[in-house]
């Protein structure tokens, strides 16, 4: 068991942490701006840290950056969920280029990370904190930003293959390039697996079988005009084990087609100080459940999200920007199975502005409101600020936020024949973080910390004693509080250390609720990652990482405790020439055994290799 009390001085001193350097960032309003001019937490994993770090599952990378906790059912593509900073998971908004992709049919309209892979990924961003001025209903932990590449000057492609245990292979390719006025690329990913027994205990095995797709296509017809397409798909074909009860092997089956797509077109006027962006985003997300596979589903859900999204950017002067815009959407979600039928649909219409100024030399201040109509509960307003002013041109950045966060009930938790609530509020947070990120050594070292607050009011929970067989209600008032450090250490140019901690206090604060002071389900006090990659002098590169989780319990009244964990993995890559590189690893190297989600299984001690090709 691991014990929690860590001290954060001592990790700070000892644990090197994941750096903040000087990137640009475009989750924090939607535009692309540098950090310099962001007061919230955000977090960039590159395309270099995806590729080294070897990772099949995205929710692997997010678990090694600060404030991240998550929990799993067994077997890789079995649900997961993100929580940011101890909120609900169903309270973390997921963009994938630029969609968003929460799942309108889903019991809290969240996303399951499960089938999420990392394929053709090449960039994600975690922003910790309510921000629903920019990203409207659901941001009140955060919002995670997964992204596609970009296409490459002139052409280029790239493709991996690797294999190892329990029969797993692992494929991916992409091709991208530019040619006149248009610039593209398409990628492909494969994945199967046999897996493991999502049941704890289990003796059958949940094999998974994924496929990924994502296309890109900008068409630059002037200076000023430009059209972007963009689409994403993910089938996921699951085994899992029964979760009627404690989970059990058994022969049920899942099959997800994920379809997302952005279609885009920016214009230009005023010599560039005016830029329009207006846009239209589709999701789609059809999930059936077999208890035998081979049958007909027995059960289904199906959801949709049309979006309409115009956004404007006004800057007059180089120190001051004005954002404003208008988003309607349509999420409609249609449920199939034990003799019933179920569909609803609803309209949100909102409208925002921002402002971000820059009033003299290292100061850079954003604030903005934000109103959405919601066509069952009526309207919420939101609002945000934040703050970052460097004395002395970046090597030192201090960083004040205040965001507040809604989040809209789902078509499931208002609808359902069997538990909706019509008369449901929406979810409201307030959040508050101040923290710094300092350079040293001429930027061989970054040092941020951020410390933080939230309380969320009106939480949606399921109330049993609702005639006549259960049902949902405004019920719970949280708060969450603590720390997140991070540091960055390059002492010299072959070795890179990066690590994270956090401090997540999450605690149920509803009056009169049995459960009041207790820990929030599946969020871990202290969580801390450290990884380390030294490139050799005949080029073979070499790397760790180590995370470690603390206890937690699954459930509200805190009577089923979960262990904490440590894991360790290596890994090792070695380029042949100039498109050539094999590579390996071995994740869970002293075969920890764990579990993130009470009666379900993790993966022991296993092994992969494989050979990738560049062009």
């Amino acid at each position: 068991m691991l014990k929690t009390g860590i001290s954060l001085v001592a990790l700070i001193v000892a644990t090197p942490v994941l750096a903040q350097d000087d990137q640009i960032v475009v989750t924090a309003t939607g535009i692309a701006q540098s950090r310099d001019e962001v007061g919230q937490a955000i977090t960039v994993i590159d395309a270099e840290t995806i590729k080294t770090r070897q990772a099949i599952d995205v929710v692997d990378l997010l678990a090694t950056t600060p404030g991240v906790r998550f929990n799993r059912n067994g077997s890789t593509g079995g649900v997961t969920g993100v929580s940011l900073r101890g909120a609900e998971t169903t309270q973390t908004l997921v963009l994938i280029d630029g969609v968003k992709v929460n799942d309108p049919s889903g019991i809290g309209d969240g996303y399951d990370f499960g089938p999420l892979l990392t394929g053709n990924i090449k960039r994600i961003e975690i922003l910790r904190g309510s921000n629903s001025v920019v990203h409207g209903s659901q941001a009140i932990g955060g919002v995670v930003n997964v992204m596609t590449g970009v296409p490459a000057e002139g052409f280029g492609a790239n493709a991996s293959v690797d294999y190892g245990y329990s029969d797993t292979l692992n494929a991916k390719a992409d091709v991208s390039g530019t040619s006149g006025i248009a610039a593209g690329g398409i990628g492909a990913a494969y994945f199967r697996t046999d897996g493991i027994s999502s049941a704890a205990g289990g003796t059958e095995r949940d094999g998974t079988e994924n496929i990924a797709a994502n296309a890109r296509l900008t068409l630059n017809f002037t200076e000023a005009l430009s059209l972007d397409l963009r689409g994403y798909y993910i089938h996921a074909d699951i085994d899992y084990d029964s979760f009627f009860g404690a989970p059990a092997d058994s022969s049920d089956v899942s099959k997800l087609d994920q379809y997302v797509g952005y279609a885009g077109l920016n214009l230009a006027l005023l010599d560039g100080k005016l830029t329009n962006r207006a846009a239209v985003t589709y999701l789609r997300n059809d999930r059936d459940y077999y208890f035998v596979r081979g049958t007909d589903p027995d059960y289904g859900y199906s959801g949709t999200n049309l979006r309409f999204e115009y956004e404007g950017v006004y800057a007059p002067v180089e120190q001051a920007k004005l954002l404003f815009g208008y988003e309607h959407e349509r999420p409609d979600y249609d449920f199939f199975g034990f003799g019933d039928t179920a569909s609803a649909k609803i309209n949100i219409d909102s409208v925002y502005a921002l402002a971000i100024v820059k009033p003299f030399a290292g100061l850079a201040v954003t604030g903005g409101v934000r109103h959405d109509d919601h066509s069952q509960f009526g309207g919420a307003t939101t609002f945000g600020a934040n703050a970052n002013y460097s004395p002395n041109g970046g090597a030192t950045n201090v960083r004040l936020s205040y965001g507040e966060g809604f989040k809209a009930p789902s078509l499931y938790q208002l609808y359902d024949i069997y538990s909706g609530n019509t008369a449901l509020r929406p979810e409201r947070s307030k959040s508050y973080d101040i923290g710094f990120d300092q350079s040293l050594d001429g930027g061989r070292a970054m040092l941020s910390v951020t410390a933080f607050r939230r309380d969320t009011l009106d939480q949606i929970n399921y109330d049993s004693s609702l005639p006549p067989f259960g049902g949902y209600n405004n019920l719970d008032r949280t708060r969450a509080k603590g720390v997140e450090a991070s540091i960055a250490l390059k002492p010299v140019d072959a070795l890179t250390v990066t690590g994270s901690y956090s401090y997540v206090d999450a605690r149920d604060r509803s009056a009169g609720s049995a459960n009041y002071g207790n820990r929030l389900a599946r969020r871990a006090a202290n969580a801390v990652s450290v990884s380390a990659d030294y490139v050799w002098s005949f080029g073979l590169s070499t790397g760790a990482t180590v995370t470690m989780v603390g206890d937690s319990f699954d459930n509200a009244a805190n009577t089923r405790r979960l262990d904490g964990y440590a894991l360790a993995g290596v890994r090792a890559s070695m380029p042949l020439g100039a498109h050539l590189e094999v590579y390996g690893r071995i994740d869970n190297l002293f075969d920890e055994t764990y579990q993130t989600a009470y009666g379900y299984g993790s993966y022991g001690r296993a092994a992969y290799g494989g050979v990738r090709v560049r062009f």
